[in-house]
């Protein structure tokens, strides 16, 4: 009879394991289905989804052009440059670089308010360090990016004035980069709870969430939950006390002066 029931239990417990096996690899698996990542997100998730809707893309209109003389004569520091559609990056601009943790460069000012903020969210972000997975480009790099982009929109039947008109949509035109001055970051975490945490604490360590839906008409550009934009903590403090984004707050600061 002990051998019977000593059979059965082995049974039971042998079964019991391969369940808890199956479940394990189910857990998995879903957990890998519904985490994204940044990249995937901006390549494939906001295109399908932004493709069919009214929310404004890109402004494309490149004319005022800044350069040094201008933040100069605004007394503008480096941190607040200003780089969008409107305003180019100032000729001969070239940051020092220094490499952060995936390979990506940033202007070595920003590197210790980055990993500070970075090594902060760790926690919504499952305990994981979140990855920069786009810092510095060259102008060729921001080249070959808007010249993919035009040849994707070819692919899909697109004529070559529409591809190129669409492609601006997405992205920068180069030389129109905020990437290109080594001040901006996307990051890619592993749940969207990082990017709650970020657009909460970011400024307490010098970065704004730069492009916010609701400031789509101002900034010209379409919500993007993982580029982060370094301004200094006292001007991002104030960015965020007062809800502004960069265009916003610069054109605050000259009505003072």
């Amino acid at each position: 009879m002990e051998n019977r029931n000593e059979q059965r239990r082995r049974r039971r417990n042998k079964r019991n394991k391969y369940f808890r096996i199956v479940c394990l690899l189910l857990f998995f698996a879903l957990l890998s289905s519904a985490c994204f990542t940044v990249k995937d997100f901006l390549e494939n998730s906001v295109e399908d989804k932004l493709e069919n809707t009214d929310i404004p893309r890109l402004n494309t209109n490149t004319d005022n052009n800044a350069n040094y003389s201008d933040m100069q004569n605004n007394n503008i520091s480096w941190n607040l440059m200003l780089v969008n559609s409107k305003n180019s990056i100032p000729d001969g601009y070239k940051p020092n670089l220094v490499k952060v943790n995936g390979g990506e460069s940033v202007d070595e000012r920003i590197y210790e308010p980055l990993m500070q903020m970075l090594e902060a969210s760790k926690e919504a972000n499952w305990g994981e360090l979140p990855i920069v997975v786009s810092g510095y480009r060259t102008q060729q790099k921001q080249q070959k990016l808007y010249d993919d982009k035009i040849k994707e929109f070819k692919n899909k039947g697109y004529s070559d004035k529409e591809a190129e008109k669409q492609a601006k949509q997405w992205v920068a035109v180069p030389g129109y980069s905020e990437h290109q001055i080594g001040l901006a970051v996307d990051i890619n975490g592993a749940t969207y709870d990082l990017y709650s945490w970020l657009q909460e604490n970011s400024y307490k360590y010098g970065f704004i969430f730069r492009y916010p839906g609701n400031k789509t008409d101002i900034t010209g550009t379409a919500e993007e939950v993982w580029h982060y934009r370094y301004v200094g903590v006292e001007a991002a403090t104030e960015m965020y006390k007062e809800g502004l984004c960069l265009e916003e707050y610069l054109e605050k600061k000259q009505s003072e002066n």
